[in-house]
């Protein structure tokens, strides 16, 4: 199996409802990732990009083959990954394991999403059809319940107090707003305060407003190409050293382990394997905190917190730059925004950037060597990758 890195990397703003479709949105993360590399459209060998809700956002099914015929990339292959929110994490997996097979040498992956332009209402009923049809989704489960159930099993099976949780919550929004207020790319450029999330308006007990992430629109995009190549285009490749993906299926498949999510521990275990490191190991992760209690939940699972003590991370300050593990240094899905089908690859974009030193003064991590990313797809499709400085 072949070396494969990232050459080049694009990424739009995260917006509220954005004016261009999501064939103009991938289009200007795309070629800005394809500028990047030095390379043009017609350099690409294949396209992979998570989409989620394109046919009821914008009636507008095969988006992939109109983003390729739209940046130039003529009868060049174009797939569709669909894995809820890790949809373009399962994109940017793929490519990796094409381009280290051999198979292709330039492939571009990325995800786009104009959920934010649905509405809050339809988004969210549409979004909710990732949970299992037959059961979940009739009886009305959406993710805002799924995420406050997880909250109300974590304290009951660890035996933290409903009103510590809500505060370690609050100070994991918290930290996520600190950051994203000096991401160029974030949907909300604002700080707050724990009080603002303790007396915010209550979505879904225990989770309240600024416990939650937007629907966002927005696009990223990057080059994986294999190591020859890569070293040819760029004097700072980033290699992608281990990948995982698993999946845990619908919640009564999974009543015995939550709050934890299996797949999310086999995936990590994968991709620790593969890259040949450990938690420890890691210097800057983002994971997904579609809300503040998946961000616990995830930071116990990948193995930086002891079950249950999660929470202590963001009470302690080694969540945060100079801590233990740098966590959501972007702002995370909380303040940055979650277009979910561009959310994963928002995620990679992100710690390249961290291991170049690309990003804003305040939110530069030092000396960053190894980088995580963590995404969660519904019930649980689940993908990871390591990602590792190479030059």
């Amino acid at each position: 199996m072949r070396k494969v890195a990232i050459a080049g990397v694009g990424h739009t703003p995260f917006t509220f409802a954005a004016e261009k479709s999501s064939v103009e949105l991938f289009a200007e993360a795309a070629m800005d990732a394809i500028t990047e590399s030095g390379l043009t459209s017609k350099d690409v060998q294949a396209i992979y990009l998570g989409n989620v809700l394109g046919d009821f956002s914008e009636g507008q099914a095969m988006v992939q083959s109109y983003i390729a015929d739209d940046i130039g990339a003529t009868n060049v292959p174009a797939t569709r990954f669909e894995g809820a929110c890790a949809s373009a994490s399962l994109a940017i997996r793929d490519a990796f394991m094409w381009v280290a097979s051999g198979f292709y040498d330039i492939v571009l992956a990325g995800g786009v999403e104009t959920s934010a332009k649905m509405g809050t209402p339809l988004a969210t009923r549409t979004f909710a059809m990732c949970h299992d049809a037959h059961y979940e989704y009739p009886v009305g489960l959406t993710f805002p319940g799924f995420f406050a159930m997880l909250a109300h099993l974590y304290t009951s099976k660890y035996g933290v107090s409903l009103d510590r949780l809500k505060h370690q919550m609050a100070q994991v929004s918290v930290q996520s707003h600190k950051y994203g207020i000096h991401n160029k790319y974030a949907q909300f450029q604002k700080e707050i305060t724990v009080d603002d999330v303790l007396k915010g308006f209550m979505v879904c007990s225990p989770l309240q407003l600024l416990d939650c992430c937007p629907f966002s629109d927005g696009a990223a995009a990057m080059i994986i190409a294999s190591e020859d190549v890569a070293k040819r285009l760029t004097d700072r490749p980033v290699y992608i050293t281990g990948i995982g993906q698993a999946s845990s299926g619908k919640l009564s498949a999974q009543k015995d382990y939550a709050p934890r999510i299996r797949a999310r521990e086999v995936s990590a275990k994968q991709a620790y394997d593969m890259a040949g490191i450990g938690p420890d190991d890691v210097d800057v992760c983002e994971l997904h905190d579609c809300f503040s209690i998946a961000s616990i939940i995830a930071a116990e699972s990948l193995g930086f917190a002891e079950f249950g003590k999660g929470g202590e991370l963001w009470e302690t300050g080694q969540a945060d730059r100079g801590g233990k593990v740098a966590i959501n240094i972007s702002g995370g899905l909380k303040s940055k925004g979650h277009p979910i089908g561009a959310t994963g690859a928002s995620q990679v974009v992100d710690i390249v950037h961290q291991m170049r030193g690309q990003v804003e003064p305040e939110r530069q991590v030092e000396d960053v060597k190894i980088g995580l990313t963590d995404t969660l797809g519904g019930d649980g499709v689940l993908c990871n990758m390591v990602l590792q400085k190479g030059w």
